[in-house]
């Protein structure tokens, strides 16, 4: 469905939920999950129905994950790193 721009892009690794995913230096969190064939980022808190990434720039917050820990980041919005450890969000976000 997804795939990369640029294929000779430096090859980063990052876990999603436990599992090892491949991940190109530049691309963000939420791209890397696509082409991985991660749709569900998160749930909803009402009714835990799967989220995934819609707008893709910051505005829609549907792509909100779990970063090393940090929960509310935006997978859209946060460049990848080797050894990120992401999450799905679970319920509602909090603010602070």
């Amino acid at each position: 469905m997804f795939h990369r721009i640029n294929p000779h892009a430096a090859t980063l690794r990052i876990t999603f939920n436990g599992t090892e995913i491949p991940a190109t230096e530049g691309e963000t969190v939420a791209a890397a999950l696509l082409a991985a064939g991660i749709l569900a980022l998160r749930e909803t808190p009402i009714t835990g129905a799967p989220r995934a990434p819609y707008c893709l720039m910051g505005i829609c917050f549907e792509c909100l994950v779990q970063i090393d820990g940090t929960p509310n980041r935006q997978a859209c919005m946060t460049i990848v790193r080797d050894g990120m450890a992401i999450t799905p969000q679970r319920g509602a976000r909090e603010l602070p």
